[in-house]
Formats: structure tokens, sequence, C-alpha cells
């Protein structure tokens, strides 16, 4: 058991989890506000041997540098690679802090969100419609860059519903070659494609100007990654195109666009997270404490080693 555990900002835990916390350490403390700056970070945990944290705040090496009592660092948020994280993971490797985060568990509200704004574009509920007459998604061509859990689910629920699905991918994926997706290139996917979805890690920035060049007029972009997956010049560049559509969930999604690009007619973005659901809070929570048992097991066996 942990001796003191602290979430330094709200971390989105359903009230049960906030509860079983106890059950991980002695004394649990749950700060309700993100903090300003580093130096709060540092106040907030203190003597705390544990700390939670979600996306919207970073623990970097001046922090963890500062809190000499922390051995586990808990993200509650999705951590696809040390390179992206909001924690300094290498650094507190050296300190001999464990870091455990968690991924996958919004997913299923953005396959959600993919299908309702689609539908809408291709049939004209509630925007202009894409072409000239309603058309279903049997039939679409559609291209997924980035094969990874929310890009397979969105080309498992769109192919379910007829669409000839393409992927570009760091790697071939045979599971989903032998479910009828085809791989291409890049260049290829881009210029073949009616409908293009990115869904790649944070900080994966694919699409520059030739890319979207060899996109062209009349398609449609939709970006489902955390952060832009493409560079935000070029993508405003791209949309003075006749009869393109670009949509994000989040505003952030979008990445250092001009004043005003949220207005453009062919831009769709509620400005709201697609998954952040009730069952994905649910979701987190579950991983967030099994995150805390696994910690711990594991400075059980290096006690009992030692």
């Amino acid at each position: 058991m942990f001796q003191k555990l602290v979430a330094i900002e709200p971390v989105s835990l359903i009230p049960s989890a906030e509860e079983a916390l106890h059950q991980y350490a002695r004394e649990v403390v749950l700060f309700r506000d993100v903090p300003a700056d580093a130096d709060e970070i540092v106040r907030r945990i203190g003597d705390a041997d544990a700390v939670l944290l979600s996306y919207t705040s970073r623990m970097g090496r001046d922090v963890i540098a500062r809190c000499p009592d922390l051995c586990y660092i808990g993200m509650c948020c999705s951590l696809y690679s040390e390179k992206s994280a909001n924690v300094d993971i290498a650094f507190a490797r050296e300190k001999g802090i464990r870091v455990l985060g968690i991924r996958d568990y919004g997913d299923r509200g953005v396959v959600e969100y993919v299908l309702h704004e689609l539908t809408g574009l291709l049939h004209g509920f509630g925007m202009p419609m894409l072409r000239d007459e309603p058309v279903e998604i049997f039939g679409l061509q559609v291209g997924v860059v980035g094969l990874g859990v929310s890009g397979r689910m969105i080309a498992d629920a769109l192919a379910f519903l007829g669409a000839d699905i393409s992927y570009y991918s760091r790697s071939r994926k045979p599971d989903a070659e032998a479910a009828g997706m085809k791989y291409k290139p890049l260049d290829a996917l881009l210029r073949d494609s009616e409908v293009v979805f990115t869904c790649l890690n944070k900080n994966v920035l694919l699409l520059g100007g030739p890319e979207f060049e060899a996109l062209g007029e009349g398609k449609v972009l939709f970006n489902t990654s955390i952060g832009p997956g493409f560079d935000s010049a070029a993508l405003e560049a791209w949309l003075d195109k006749p009869g393109t559509h670009f949509f994000c969930d989040t505003y952030a999604a979008a990445g250092p666009v001009s004043e005003g690009f949220f207005a453009r007619p062919n831009v769709h973005s509620p400005g709201v997270s697609a998954g952040r659901t009730k069952q994905a809070f649910v979701l987190l929570s579950e991983k967030v404490l099994a995150n805390l048992k696994k910690a711990l097991d594991g400075s059980e066996e290096t006690l009992q080693r030692l």
C-alpha cells in the first residue's frame, strides 16, 4: 500500500473508483482544479509516494526532481509513447519511479461520432450535402491513415456498412487485409479516397502540402487523432479548394489554425471530445485502478527479491 496518493488535478474517475483509491493508499488527497504551474504541482505532491494526473498538466524533469518521495506516477489519460507523454518517463525511470498510463478507453464514442457526422454529410442532415444527391456509405471509398485500435474500429464499422476500405500504416496488417481492407502507400490512398480518416498517435504529423495536394478537391478529411496529424497551415490551404470538408471533435485536433477557422462553412467541430462518455469514464477508472494494483504488486515483488 502507498503511504500517500495525490491526484494533482481532476482525473475523471467515477465516484466508486475514487472510494476504491483508499484500498491502495493510507492517505488519499484529490484536488479538483488544474494546478497553475510547476511550483503548484510540487506543492500539491509534497511528500506523496504516488501521484495521479490527467492530460491537462505536465510532470517534467523539473517537477519530478523536486519530489524525492515519489515511486509511482499514474497517468489517467492516453499513453501512446514516451515521446508524446506529458510525463518525463525516461527521467522518472532514472529515479526508479514507475509510470503507467492507459489507452483505448474512449474509442467507441469516436466511432459513433464518425458515423453521425459522415451520414449527416452524405445525406445532408443538418449540413451541406457532399454530392448533388444523397449517397450511402455503401461503396464509399474510405482511406484510414493509422490502423491502430481506433482506426481499425472505424474501418470495421464503415466496412460493415459496405464502404471500400484502404489503409496506410507503419506496418502491414494481415488481419485487416484478410478482412478485405487494402493496403496502399499514403499518396495513393489520398488520391483514391473520397473520405480520409487520420487516426494517429499524438505528435505524429503525416500530412503536409504535397499530401493535401494529393488529396485534392471534393474530398472529406476526419481527424480523430489526439493532436492534429497534419500541418495546420496546409490544411487551411486545402480547405480553400472546392468541395472540401474537415471534421474534428475537439478544437485542439485542428492544431494552430487561424482566427475564424471554425467559422468556415466547410469546417465541422462540436468542440468537445467524442470519447468522453459515461462508459469511457467507467473503463478509464477500471484501468487506473488496475495500474495501481500492478504498481503495488511490482513493488512487493521487488521488496521480496531484496
